[in-house]
C-alpha cells in the first residue's frame, strides 16, 4: 500500500517537473521570437541631453565655485580632484576618444569629464554600466566601450611609472614623507626604524603591505 502511494507521489512529482520544464521552454521561445522581431525594428534613439549632463557635472565639481566641496569629491571619486584632472588630460592626449567631439548630427558629444567620471564610478564602486546614466547622461553600451578604452589608456600612459612594484627610491620617499607626519612619541615613527627599510616593510609597521 505504501509502495503504491510512493509510486503515485513520484509520478506526480515528475509530471510537475515536466510541466514546469515545458513552461520554461515556451517562455524562452517567446523571448527569442520577440527578440528576433525587435531586431527588425529601427533602433530607438534616446535624447539624453548630454550637454545638460556635462554642465551639471562641471558645476557640481569642477567650476570655480563648485556645489560640492573638495572633501566630497575625494570621497566620491576616491581620489583628489587634481589627480582626476591629470588623468583626464593625459587620456585626451593619448586617445582622441577622450576629447570633446561633434557627432554625426552636429551635436556635441560626451565630454571627457563625463566619460572619465563614468569610468571612475564604475571602477570605484563596482557599479553596473547604466547606473550613472541618469546623472552623467551616458548609455550602457557607451559606458562599456568607454571603460575598456579608459583601462587601456591608463595602462599605457601611467603603467611604467605607477603600475609597478615599489623600489628602494619609492620606500625612501615614503620614509621622508613620514618624517613630516609622524611624531617621535609614535612607536612607528621613522626615527625608531634607524634607516632599516626592511624593518619598515615587514616588522616595525604592521600596516604596511595590508590590503
Amino acid at each position: 500500500m505504501d509502495s503504491d502511494n510512493s509510486d503515485n507521489n513520484d509520478q506526480e512529482f515528475w509530471a510537475l517537473v515536466e510541466e514546469e520544464f515545458m513552461d520554461d521552454n515556451d517562455e524562452e521561445q517567446q523571448l527569442q521570437n520577440s527578440g528576433s522581431s525587435s531586431r527588425r525594428k529601427r533602433r530607438t534613439t534616446i535624447d539624453r541631453g548630454r550637454e545638460e549632463g556635462h554642465n551639471r557635472l562641471f558645476n557640481d565639481y569642477f567650476s570655480e565655485n563648485p556645489v560640492y566641496t573638495y572633501v566630497q569629491f575625494r570621497r566620491r571619486f576616491r581620489m583628489h580632484r587634481h589627480v582626476f584632472l591629470r588623468i583626464v588630460d593625459a587620456l585626451g592626449n593619448y586617445d582622441e576618444y577622450f576629447q570633446m567631439r561633434v557627432d554625426a548630427t552636429g551635436k556635441m558629444g560626451l565630454s571627457p569629464l563625463q566619460k572619465c567620471t563614468t569610468d571612475i564610478r564604475m571602477l570605484a564602486y563596482g557599479s553596473p554600466a547604466d547606473l550613472v546614466d541618469e546623472y552623467v547622461r551616458i548609455g550602457e553600451s557607451t559606458s562599456i566601450e568607454c571603460l575598456q578604452r579608459f583601462v587601456k589608456g591608463v595602462n599605457v600612459v601611467f603603467g611604467d611609472e605607477y603600475l609597478r612594484k615599489p623600489n628602494n627610491i619609492d620606500v625612501e620617499h615614503l620614509l621622508q614623507m613620514g618624517k613630516g607626519v609622524l611624531t617621535p612619541e609614535n612607536p612607528y615613527h621613522v626615527n625608531h626604524l634607524q634607516g632599516n627599510q626592511d624593518a619598515f616593510r615587514t616588522q616595525e609597521n604592521p600596516y604596511v603591505g595590508r590590503t
